[in-house]
């Protein structure tokens, strides 16, 4: 029997930023080498690992942990993403589990890795719920506006659509929520169509660019959102700038809804792969040993987007826990394949109708991008090299980069000092 030495614990949940800082800083002359402190805010990754390396220095073990589950996971279990210093992990696990949200008995919350990492989890887990609502928003628009269906019509498809593989919380509340009224009509038409943020999907979108991540999708989620917001200017335009207005889809409604049901579903498949693709490049750049089916098993319940779609991707993983990206796994695969037609002609027919659907759209347009062995890129290339001597490599010898003097006027020396 391992017998633990009872340490000084201190779990904050102050905003994140510079006043978590000035917590720290009052507590650390309290404490004694080896006392925890876990911070449980949603705080940038980046600070917890400063963190994490600060209070090394000090003796003390430092966790930063993300928390998801709103108000359900405060009464009933969140899910939880601890990472920092591993030597706190024993004394504080069991509290942990046990708090935490339970899927057929095993808890949504494991060890997830160094430093920052619990954090940097939790970003792209928020990242991910942007783009799930986005999604969701898309498909509400495209039933209202090209179907022309009322909410409590709209409200039972998301309830049917909550039965199969699109089963999960989001989706869930989506239905409540389209079938809540007052005085008569429903509430949701009464809400200001501008869409607040605290900054956790920017920071996944910003991470994504720095790391070289296409994370489309999270990235066009967090850009409705600001297109969202400015409201006044988008009523002013409305009144000057043409296109496509208040036209229906003229085809099979029933079918139509099902073409949606499938567009939604390959939709989020790539949302959560590009997550996924994010995840795995930080642990190449942090030296962090991620387990990806545990992340996904995290997240199954207790938080904003628990489904079962992500036993999926745990199953993915346990696979193949090498796995280069999650369209490559046989099951989404096949899932993509079945669903791309209806795909297709959802964006398609979205774009004849005027009606915006950003995250849709770039989902379908990374698939192309992914799967196409040849890309437009040598082009740009060409020109990088044309206007700055950038140089590029030839196909027959990758690695090797080589210059041309387009004009004839241009010289031979190349530009190595950037890559702009």
């Amino acid at each position: 029997m391992q017998v633990l030495t009872l340490l000084n614990t201190f779990f904050d949940f102050v905003i994140a930023g510079d006043a978590v800082d000035g917590f720290i800083k009052q507590l650390v002359p309290l404490l004694e080498p080896g006392d925890i402190i876990i911070d449980g805010g949603n705080s940038e990754y980046t600070d917890s690992t400063r963190r994490c390396k600060t209070l090394k220095e000090k003796g003390l073990l430092f966790v930063g942990s993300g928390v998801s589950g709103g108000e359900e996971g405060a009464r009933y279990g969140p899910s939880l993403m601890p990472g920092g210093a591993i030597e706190a992990w024993p004394h504080i696990k069991n509290i942990f589990q046990s708090i935490s949200a339970k899927v057929d008995g095993e808890p949504c919350c494991d060890w997830v890795g160094d430093e920052g990492s619990g954090h940097f989890v939790k970003m792209v887990h928020n990242g991910i719920e942007y783009g799930d609502m986005q999604l969701i928003c898309e498909a509400y628009h495209l039933l209202k506006d090209a179907l022309g269906l009322d909410h409590d019509e709209m409200s039972q498809i998301f309830s049917d659509w909550n039965k199969g593989e699109l089963d999960s919380f989001l989706i869930e509340i989506t239905s409540n929520i389209l079938k809540y009224k007052t005085d008569s009509e429903p509430l949701v038409t009464k809400i200001r169509d501008s869409a607040g943020q605290k900054g956790t999907g920017k920071w996944t979108a910003i991470s994504a660019l720095e790391y070289g991540m296409p994370v489309t999708l999270i990235g066009e989620a967090v850009f409705a959102r600001c297109l969202s917001s400015l409201k006044d200017e988008r009523v002013k335009a409305s009144k000057y700038l043409k296109g496509p207005s208040g036209q229906q889809y003229k085809g099979n409604k029933k079918e139509f809804i099902e073409h949606i049901r499938k567009a939604l579903y390959a939709s989020k498949i790539v949302s959560y792969a590009q997550g996924f693709m994010l995840l795995r490049e930080a642990a190449k750049v942090f030296n962090w040993k991620l387990n990806y089916g545990a992340i996904a098993l995290m997240w199954r319940g207790g938080c904003i987007i628990r489904s079962v779609f992500l036993g999926n991707i745990k199953a993915a993983y346990d696979k193949n826990p090498e796995l280069s990206n999650l369209l490559m796994d046989q099951f989404f695969c096949d899932a993509i394949d079945n669903c791309q037609e209806s795909w297709r002609h959802v964006v398609a027919t979205a774009v004849t109708l005027g009606i915006p659907t950003p995250a849709f759209s770039t989902a379908l347009a990374f698939y192309d991008g992914f799967r196409s062995e040849t890309l437009p890129a040598n082009l740009i290339q060409a020109q990088r090299d044309y206007f700055g001597a950038h140089t590029y490599e030839l196909l027959s010898e990758p690695g090797k980069f080589v210059h041309t003097n387009w004009t004839g006027h241009g010289g031979n020396v190349s530009s190595t000092a950037y890559n702009a």
